[in-house]
């Protein structure tokens, strides 16, 4: 299997279909214990990279900087121009009333740390992690635009919890105006049951020529087919110990749409979660979605996606299966 390469919304630039997401590397569970070490980490990238993956996406705040150190680590053996690098400042990585947010001071300090971590000179994207509305816009897009003009950041993208396109939108009219470089990508929350960015959000994207990289495209495993209607959770999933997600996920409508997904996943004889990867992978506005994973075979089922063909049928029944 090699996955296909795909442009980068409007910036000319391409990538793999399916970008990897490192969230959990060096990530500390409840126990203290790191949920994926140095050495996971490597075999995961090399198994990413032996699917033809480019597309790598990251955090200065994932694992407190380690994931963009077992990155740079890993890419110290590869060719760095090979790969298309994403990473994302906002939150706090030290104590210090500015080391958070968006302001300048912050911005300038992390953008080199993140750089020192990955072992390279710029990355290709860099997100605002989230919005700060305490920062003008104005202020950090010059900033950003700096970043741009230094020759540290190829693209700029943002990050987004919540849809707020009218933000986006108002930076990049600041951006057009004072000729800075705007934002050219998103990375939203999309997936078969999230559907909270159809509608205003995403005509934004296409308005401005923004691409769209959604996280959590299974729905932090919900769309996986681990859980079941009326069922007790697995014992050693997200749902029991976790009553937001059980909130938020384990809800009948949420179900219906599982079942859908399931019923195509029987149609074209692949696993749910394949078929709500495929779902984006079919999706005219989504260039690539990110997956992450604990082991190299749960990497490489989610990579096997992009083998996985729906018809405009199945297409449009996992698109009815929930709507905002």
């Amino acid at each position: 299997m090699a996955l296909d390469t795909v442009s980068l919304g409007r910036t000319g630039t391409k990538v793999s279909e399916i970008a990897f997401g490192t969230w959990r590397f060096g990530r500390e569970n409840d126990e203290g214990d790191i949920e994926v070490g140095p050495e996971q980490a490597h075999r995961l990238l090399d198994a990413y990279a032996d699917a033809g993956g480019t597309f790598i996406d990251t955090a200065d705040m994932y694992g407190g900087g380690r994931a963009e150190e077992y990155i740079g680590d890993w890419l110290a053996d590869r060719d760095r121009e090979n790969f298309v690098i994403a990473s994302k400042i906002y939150w706090p990585t030290r104590e210090d009333p500015n080391g958070v947010g968006l302001n300048r001071k912050h911005l300038r300090r992390n953008i080199d740390e993140i750089l020192d971590r990955l072992g390279t000179d710029y990355v290709d994207v860099l997100y605002t992690h989230r919005w700060d509305d305490d920062t003008p816009a104005r202020e950090f897009m010059r900033t950003l635009d700096e970043f741009v003009r230094d020759g540290k950041v190829n693209y700029l993208g943002t990050s987004t919890l919540e849809p707020n396109a009218w933000k986006i939108a108002k930076a990049n009219e600041i951006a057009d105006k004072r000729g800075y470089e705007p934002f050219t990508v998103s990375q939203p929350r999309y997936n078969v049951v999230n559907r909270e960015i159809e509608g205003n959000y995403l005509d934004m994207c296409a308005d401005y020529d923004v691409g769209v990289v959604p996280w959590s495209p299974l729905a932090g495993g919900f769309l996986t087919g681990k859980y079941s209607r009326n069922k007790e959770p697995p014992a050693d999933s997200r749902a029991a110990s976790d009553q937001q997600f059980v909130d938020s996920y384990l809800t009948p409508e949420n179900f219906d749409a599982l079942e859908a997904v399931e019923s195509v996943a029987a149609d074209v004889g692949a696993s749910p979660g394949q078929v709500a990867l495929a779902w984006l992978l079919h999706h005219d506005q989504v260039t690539a979605p990110i997956v992450g994973a604990r082991t190299v075979d749960q990497l490489e089922e989610n990579l096997a996606a992009a083998e996985v063909s729906l018809t405009p049928d199945q297409f449009e029944r996992l698109a009815d299966a929930k709507r905002e």
